[in-house]
């Protein structure tokens, strides 16, 4: 008991400072977080496999054999003998009179004649038909349409003789006139249209340059301008009818007859 009080003071005070040491600081425990909770499918149960059935062995099998069937002997029957005077027809004696009665009455009532066959008739044989002979007719030729009416060509000569002109336009006018006698018909239409923009209301302009257009072959522009020419020459009586004239030409080469004939109207009566 003493030992055991001894050996308990002894270790008591090394405890005590073990246990002094544990009452410092220390580090906080580790938390470890909790995974979530998945819920897993059941599990499917697996069938188990059916296992095939075994054919029954062979030696199972008893094979019997079926019992012979008693075959009972056939036995002949004895040929009865002919007897002559048995009769052989099946009629009665009495209807065998009746019918030999009959044969003497009507020899031939019982005998059968045999029908002629049938005649047969012929096919039919088709009557031809008789062909008609064919007509020809002559051909008919067609005269051909008469060709439109074509008008007499208009004679046209260009006036020549016109108002006096301003020196700057006359200038312009003698060198466009030098270059159309010398077939630069472009050069000289180029003139003209110069001399028209510095006077745009000179009738004589427009039908020179109308003139021009009808020998560089665009009667179309020249009708146009030979128009301006008979709107702006109002009081000169010979401008205005040649300009018509002139309208007249042009629509001719543009294969407008009835407007030639129109311009040509308006042209003789001024």
């Amino acid at each position: 008991m003493l030992t055991k009080r001894l050996l308990l003071i002894s270790i008591l005070p090394s405890a005590l400072v073990g246990c002094a040491g544990l009452s410092g600081s220390q580090l906080p425990a580790p938390v470890y977080q909790s995974r979530p909770v998945v819920a897993r499918p059941a599990p499917v149960p697996i069938p188990t496999p059916i296992p095939p059935p075994t054919p029954e062995s062979s030696e199972n099998i008893q094979i019997k054999a079926l019992p012979e069937a008693q075959s009972t002997p056939m036995t002949e029957l004895p040929a009865e003998p002919l007897n002559s005077e048995q009769p052989t027809s099946l009629l009665t004696p009495e209807q065998e009179q009746e019918l030999a009665a009959l044969q003497q009455q009507t020899p031939n009532a019982l005998t059968v004649t045999p029908s002629p066959p049938p005649e047969s008739n012929p096919p039919a044989v088709p009557t031809p038909t008789e062909v008609k002979p064919q007509v020809l007719l002559p051909p008919v030729i067609l005269a051909p349409p008469p060709p439109p009416e074509v008008p007499p060509t208009l004679a046209f000569e260009p006036l020549t003789t016109f108002a006096p002109l301003s020196p700057a336009i006359g200038a312009l006018v003698i060198a466009a006139n030098q270059n159309a006698e010398g077939g630069n018909l472009p050069t000289a239409a180029t003139t003209i249209e110069r001399a028209i923009r510095i006077e745009p209301r000179n009738a004589t302009l427009y039908y020179k340059l109308a003139l021009l257009r009808m020998k560089e072959a665009k009667p179309r522009l020249a009708e146009d301008l030979a128009k301006k020419a008979a709107q702006l020459a109002a009081n000169d009586a010979a401008l205005k009818k040649h300009s018509w004239l002139l309208i007249a030409k042009a629509r001719e080469i543009q294969k407008n007859y009835d407007g030639a004939k129109e311009a040509k109207a308006k042209a003789d009566g001024l």
